[in-house]
This record gives C-alpha cells, sequence and structure tokens, in this order.
C-alpha cells in the first residue's frame, strides 16, 4: 500500500506563499510513479492542480495555475513539493497529493490520494 502524507498548508494573506509538501512511503511505492496536486472546496469536484513526471523532466499543471505555482520533486527521498506564489483568496481550499502511473492518468485516476491539508488565504 502506498501512504501520501501532506503537510506545509496553513492560513497566509493574499499576495503570499506557501510550500506544501508531500512525503510518499510504503513498501509498493514505485519511484516511477507520476505525483501531482489536487484542490478541493466544499461542494464542489476536485481540481486538478499539478503534476511531475518521475524523474522531474516533465511537468503540467492546470491554466489558472501556471506562472503562480511550481511543482517539483525530490525522487531520492519520495517527496513532491507545491511553491505557490501570488495566492488568492480563490486558491483557499484543501490541497491533496495523488500517485499514479502516468501524466494521463494523474490527472483522471489516481490510484492513491493523501488526507489533504488545508490552505487558507485571507483577503
Amino acid at each position: 500500500q502506498v501512504q501520501l502524507v501532506e503537510s506545509g498548508g496553513g492560513l497566509v494573506q493574499a499576495g503570499g506563499s506557501l510550500r506544501l509538501s508531500c512525503a510518499a512511503s510504503g513498501r509498493t511505492f514505485n519511484t516511477y510513479y507520476v505525483m501531482g496536486w489536487f484542490r478541493q472546496t466544499p461542494g464542489k469536484e476536485r481540481e486538478f492542480v499539478a503534476a511531475i513526471s518521475w524523474n522531474g523532466l516533465n511537468t503540467k499543471y492546470a491554466d489558472s495555475m501556471k506562472g503562480r505555482f511550481t511543482i517539483s520533486r525530490h525522487v531520492a527521498v519520495n517527496t513532491v513539493y507545491l511553491q505557490m506564489n501570488t495566492l488568492k483568496p480563490e486558491d483557499t481550499a484543501v490541497y491533496y497529493c495523488a500517485a499514479a502511473d502516468t501524466l494521463v492518468k494523474i490527472t483522471t485516476t489516481p490510484f492513491q490520494w493523501g488526507q489533504g491539508t488545508q490552505v487558507t488565504v485571507s483577503s
């Protein structure tokens, strides 16, 4: 079983920054897994944010996050990060880490989710 644990959420003012971390563990975790981030607010669908390939060479972002959010990973310690800059109140959500086999699957059918970390951006 793969386990994903997010951290780094909190309360920030609009225009501020946060860096989220997601640590993967478990005997079945594969270094070659694609990892990514989603976010969700109550009553709304979970929204894709960003994803990164196993070696960090390829990334993809939702259009609204391009230029503000940056995804990266430290392969050796199975950790993925999401650097969030110029945060807006509409970025307020629970942010979830996810894992999948490919960059296509990460946006549709991740096989594992973390428990989420709350990000709140005040105006």
